[in-house]
Parts: structure tokens; C-alpha cells; sequence
């Protein structure tokens, strides 16, 4: 009877009654990352603003691709979405036989925010700067290193960059997450490490390690004592970690747009704004479908260039 009546709606009408069964909200990340607890505070959110269950199941695995992939093969009837991380726009360069065309199977939904990454390192080492930093590296050339969460991650591309336009050379030690990472930080066994405000501002507020920048165009809210890349002699540089939601590319744009507009008001609540930007570090973007699009299109572009450039691999 339900698939009858929606036959005889207009895609409009169709919308306002959506949705009449629970909605399946995929998090293609296990839980103790950053992607997993959003989808879960809005699905929560939501669930109560539009009277149905919103569903959080973990598909885990390649990046988030097995988890998009998903997805992007599922029905496109609105119930099921997913909540993608800045590999995203890495993925299609970085990872071979991709099972989805990342810009044409997914129809975008929402750009949730942004948010910098910070380069640390532990007290006792002895940079107080990242001019410091970039002078070891000149002078010892290959023998500074720095952690990231892995090979083809933004951290690993972003120092890329910069080692390129600073004309210096260090020594990337790929980890299999923040977690690992951090802990050699902090022990040492590594001269740095980059990775997601999220992952790095509670041990940079402690005093257990010393934040050397931030990558974002702007210092980052949750640590404005930390200067830029760009005030530090990189001027324009910009890489940002993010966080968006797609569907199966078909899906009724008038679906989209209430999803869009329903999750939008719930950022908007003050207790969830603050809760994003003080744990994550997030800028709140909550940008129309068309927006999401061109961000997608613009970062693939751009990491796809520094990944051929370099030959990066992934793990």
C-alpha cells in the first residue's frame, strides 16, 4: 500500500511524508573515530525531530570505502545514507579497483564542517616552532620524522605539501590510527606527529605536547594560541579534515533537501554547536547539497594531483 501511495505522489508530497519507516545511517568507520559519534548524535537528533528510527550500522573497512560502497549500490529511496570523512576525496586516487565512481553514484547531501589538523610534538624535544622543526629537517635532511594515521592520509598529503613548498625533507612513519600514534609522540620514539584537531588538542591543552601549527586558513577555535601554516611563511596554505553525508545517487532531491534542512536546524541548537567545536574542533559548515558537490569535486582534484606527483601508496 505505502509503495502505491508514493507511486501516486508528487516527488514533493512524497518528501513531506518521509520518512515512514526507520532510516539506515551507515558509518563506514568503527567507533572511537570522530565520524562514528556524529552520525550517532544526529541520528539520534533526528529520530526524535521526525518520529522515526535513525539507524546507526558500522560497514567498516578500506578507508570508508566498503562502507560507501554500500551505499552507494543501495536503494535510492532515501533510507539509506552515509557519513563520509575527508578520505573520501582520497580514496579514488589512493585505493585500486574502487567499486563506486565516488563524484557520479553518490548524491550529496550535506557538508557537516571542517576542521584543521595540528602538528605536535612532545616537550622534551627541541622544537618551540615550526621554523625550528623545518630547520632540523634542512640541516639533518631524513632523519626528523613525523607520524600520520597512515600512508594517503591527509596528514601524510598535507606534509607533503608542505615539505615541497618549504623545500625540506623529513621522515613519514605511517600508524594504523590517531591512538598509536599520539602515544609515540608523547613517548617520543617519534620527533612529531600530524592529525585532526579531535585526535590532538586534549594532550596539546594538558602540556603533554607542544602544538607547533595548525593547517586551517584560520587558527583553529579550540586552540587559538596556535599560529597557522600560513602565517608562518606558507601563505594561502590550506588543508582541512570534514566531514560529509551522501546517498545513492537517484534518491529524490526533495528527500535530500528535507534531510538537508532537518539536520541543518539541529546544528544549529547551541548545545550541539558547542559540542562539535569543542570536541572536534570543528567549523560548522551545514552547506546545501550543491556545496557539498563542489567541495567533494574540488578535493579529489586536488589530493589525486599530490598523489600521482609523489607515487604515494597506501598501506
Amino acid at each position: 500500500m505505502l509503495s502505491m501511495l508514493g507511486c501516486a505522489l508528487s516527488p514533493s508530497a512524497f518528501a513531506q511524508a518521509w520518512p515512514t519507516k526507520a532510516v539506515t545511517f551507515v558509518s563506514p568507520f568503527p567507533p572511537g573515530g570522530s565520524v562514528d559519534p556524529i552520525a550517532r548524535l544526529l541520528a539520534a537528533k533526528l529520530t526524535e525531530a521526525l518520529g522515526q528510527q535513525f539507524i546507526v550500522e558500522n560497514r567498516v573497512g578500506a578507508s570508508g570505502s566498503i562502507g560507501t560502497a554500500f551505499v552507494a549500490k543501495a536503494a535510492p529511496d532515501g533510507y539509506t545514507f552515509v557519513f563520509v570523512f575527508d578520505t573520501h576525496a582520497v580514496n579514488p586516487s589512493l585505493l585500486p579497483k574502487m567499486p563506486f565512481d565516488t563524484l557520479k553514484d553518490l548524491a550529496p547531501v550535506m557538508l557537516i564542517g571542517t576542521a584543521p589538523m595540528a602538528l605536535g610534538t612532545a616537550p622534551g624535544k627541541p622544537y618551540q616552532t615550526f621554523a625550528d622543526f623545518v630547520a632540523a629537517a634542512k640541516a639533518k635532511p631524513d632523519t626528523v620524522s613525523y607520524g600520520s594515521i597512515g600512508s594517503g592520509s591527509l596528514g601524510h598529503l598535507t606534509m607533503t605539501l608542505v615539505e615541497a613548498a618549504g623545500n625540506f625533507k623529513v621522515v613519514h612513519v605511517p600508524y594504523k590510527g590517531g591512538g598509536p600514534m599520539v602515544t609515540d609522540v608523547l613517548g617520543g620514539q617519534i620527533d612529531s606527529g600530524i592529525g585532526s584537531v579531535a585526535v590532538m588538542s586534549a594532550h596539546i591543552k594538558s602540556g603533554k605536547m607542544r602544538a607547533l601549527a595548525v593547517t586551517g586558513e584560520t587558527r583553529s577555535a579550540s586552540m587559538p594560541e596556535i599560529p597557522t601554516l600560513a602565517e608562518q611563511g606558507y601563505k594561502g596554505f590550506s588543508a582541512l579534515a570534514w566531514w560529509g553525508i551522501f546517498t545513492a545517487t537517484g534518491t529524490p532531491q526533495p528527500i535530500i533537501d528535507k534531510l538537508n534542512a532537518e539536520t541543518a536546524k539541529i546544528l544549529q541548537r547551541p548545545d550541539i554547536h558547542k559540542q562539535l567545536t569543542e570536541s572536534l574542533g570543528m567549523d560548522i559548515k551545514a552547506s546545501s547539497p550543491a556545496e557539498l558537490q563542489k567541495w567533494t569535486e574540488t578535493e579529489v582534484q586536488r589530493w589525486a594531483k599530490v598523489i600521482k606527483e609523489n607515487n604515494i601508496k597506501p598501506d
